[in-house]
């Protein structure tokens, strides 16, 4: 049973991947959904000399005034994530897949690519 104190928020600022891709489900419901890159602080206590790592992060959004807002990012383009964490379930096969992503309730850019 959920808290007050409970909390699910990220703000993630990161790269863009790879072109927005729009899709249009059963539901008439619209998903825009991308790739943030975003790169790890590194852990110099444990091995200095690694180089940075990165996370590659699947990011949803369902409301319209995020989908304008995306659908005008480049590969490349540095951005702002604010939304929560969401576990998606899907049949395949015989089976259940799941996935997390973030879903997405705002976005900015910081800094265009190039």
């Amino acid at each position: 049973m959920p808290t007050e104190d409970d909390r699910n928020e990220v703000v993630l600022v990161g790269r863009l991947s790879a072109p927005p891709m729009a899709r249009e489900l059963p539901s008439g419901d619209v998903l825009v959904s991308f790739r943030l890159v975003v790169a790890r602080s590194p852990d110099r206590r444990r091995r200095p000399e690694r180089a940075p790592t990165v996370d590659t992060l699947d990011c949803a959004a369902w409301r319209r005034d995020v989908h304008r807002v995306v659908s005008r990012l480049v590969p490349g383009d540095v951005v702002e994530v604010e939304g929560s964490l969401r576990r998606r379930f899907w049949r395949v096969g015989a089976g259940a897949a799941s996935r997390s992503e973030v879903e997405v309730t705002r976005v900015r850019r910081v800094a265009s690519a190039g």
